[in-house]
């Protein structure tokens, strides 16, 4: 016995000539789940992409207020005409006879806004004009100046609430929305990392348990050669225990690729370079641990109902559709407008003389008055309000199956975690039975009690009941995550407290 305890250990440093032809092994990088996380949240390129979002939203509701923007404009022209001379009803010549024309207007129609929140509509002009004509050789000039002020203001369409001012409240949903969609694709790039941290640390274990099946498996290869050799074995239990080793080291390669995937899977999660990461391994500092959870379905149920980003993109577009319908219910009303303008104008020889006239208002003007406009049967407005009170109780339905499917989700993962932490439990003993059969197995091979295909076949018990341990650790863990997600308490699950204020 002493004697094959020796070539066991050499025939594992033979193993390890084997491993030693692999390409050399990159510089490990130990890596914990908080480290994780902070890593995706500033370099993910999806959080990236998705943070432009409240911001192009922002300015596009800042953009929306231009319709009260104010404008100044100011213009000036110069203008000339003649008129060919002739006789007038008495036979007499008229010369001909040229007009001349400078104008330097500044109009005010915008300066203070062409239009205000209450939908008022005013507009402030003013004039001053230099005239000359000039007929027979004589020429006279005049000044004339004007200033009005004009005011219209809807009271039935376009009263409570007009298409700029929908715009503004739509803009301002729309703002409120791109927020939650960033706070949903923030969740869910946690909840990935998670889970892919979890699965690293599921593929690394599991190359493990392979190798030592490998290990198990040329263990037994060597020991039955000996045997064989010595004549107190038979070839055919060395050619089974090589099909078992063969087959360790088909799995130990598709356990290797395995990692490989599941260690990409989370860099490309943590990166936006992903080059800088391709030389290194990254390696969990953390372990798979079945912590124990008690849940309260009806909180869980609250919690997804008032947390989840995605009820609450859907809540904000049915607001934006409750807008959309009291404008289109407003443009069925007729529309009544009032009126009026007040004035001043002037008439003289000089600039001062006629800017003295306004000034004295000698030559006051003003109107007022109403209009009211009646579409003759108003299809257009009265069947866009049906249809956009249509699209509103189609939303509402909407959202009352997310409500719906949220409490289905967290129903089912609240079931997935007890029963994969059941799984844990169970596996756990299975693989503890799998370990002391194989034990006893093994003593019974030596005293020639049993045979190599029974030790053989208890190894690949031990080494599948060992997979199946830390898969279902690996399920329990993720489960956890997943029932967090679905209750839309990712981020408090991890304490990560993000202001999305700009």
């Amino acid at each position: 016995m002493h004697l094959i305890r020796i070539l066991s250990v050499l025939a594992l440093f033979g193993a390890g000539a084997v491993q030693a032809q692999n390409p050399p092994a990159k510089p490990n990088r130990e890596i914990t789940l908080a480290e994780a996380l902070q890593m995706a949240l500033e370099n993910n390129l999806d959080v990236k992409i998705q943070r432009f979002n409240p911001l192009i939203a922002e300015h596009d509701l800042r953009a929306s207020y231009s319709i009260y923007e104010p404008a100044f404009t100011f213009s000036g022209a110069h203008s000339f005409s003649s008129q060919p001379g002739g006789v007038d009803q008495f036979g007499r010549d008229i010369g001909s006879r040229k007009f001349e024309n400078d104008s330097f207007p500044a109009g005010l129609n915008s300066g203070f806004g062409a239009q205000l929140p209450t939908g008022l509509r005013y507009s402030i002009s003013e004039s001053l004009d230099h005239n000359t004509t000039t007929a027979q050789g004589r020429s006279t000039e005049t000044h004339t100046a004007n200033w009005r002020i004009q005011l219209r203001q809807p009271l039935l369409q376009n009263f409570w609430i007009d298409p700029g001012r929908a715009q503004i409240l739509i803009n301002r949903k729309t703002l409120q929305f791109s927020e939650a969609a960033l706070k949903g694709q923030i969740m869910a790039t946690v909840h990935s990392v998670e889970q892919a941290y979890y699965n690293l640390i599921f593929a690394r274990e599991n190359v493990k348990v392979v190798e030592k099946g490998l290990e198990l498996a040329q263990r037994t290869l060597f020991e039955n050669k000996k045997k064989v050799e010595l004549g107190a074995l038979a070839p055919l239990d060395e050619k089974q225990a090589e099909a078992q080793v063969a087959t360790s080291k088909a799995d130990l390669i598709a356990a290797q690729q395995t990692l490989a995937f599941q260690e990409n899977t989370l860099k490309s999660l943590l990166t936006d370079k992903y080059e800088s990461f391709h030389g290194v391994d990254l390696v969990p500092a953390e372990k798979l641990v079945p912590v124990p959870m008690a849940f309260n379905l009806q909180d869980s149920w609250q919690r997804g109902l008032t947390m989840r980003p995605d009820l609450q993109q859907s809540k904000l577009d049915l607001d934006r559709r409750d807008i959309s319908l009291r404008l289109q219910r407003n443009q069925i009303l007729p529309s009544l407008d009032v009126f009026g303008s007040y004035g001043r104008s002037g008439l003289n020889t000089g600039y001062g003389s006629v800017l003295g006239d306004l000034s004295r208002d000698r030559n006051p003007s003003y109107a007022y008055g109403g209009a009211l406009t009646i579409p003759l049967g108003n299809i257009g407005a009265r069947n866009r309000y049906k249809a956009t009170r249509a699209e509103k109780e189609q939303a509402l339905l909407q959202v009352k199956k997310l409500e719906q499917v949220i409490m289905v989700q967290i129903d089912d993962a609240i079931k997935a975690v007890q029963s994969a932490f059941e799984r844990v439990q169970a596996t756990r003993e299975a693989r503890g039975f799998a370990e002391t059969a194989l034990g006893a197995e093994q003593k019974k091979l030596e005293n020639g009690k049993s045979t190599t295909f029974q030790v053989l076949q208890l190894q690949r018990n031990l080494t599948g009941a060992a997979f199946e341990e830390i898969r279902a650790l690996a399920e329990y863990n993720n489960s956890l995550a997943n029932h967090a997600f679905r209750e839309g308490t990712t981020l408090e699950r991890h304490r990560l407290n993000l202001n999305l204020q700009r």
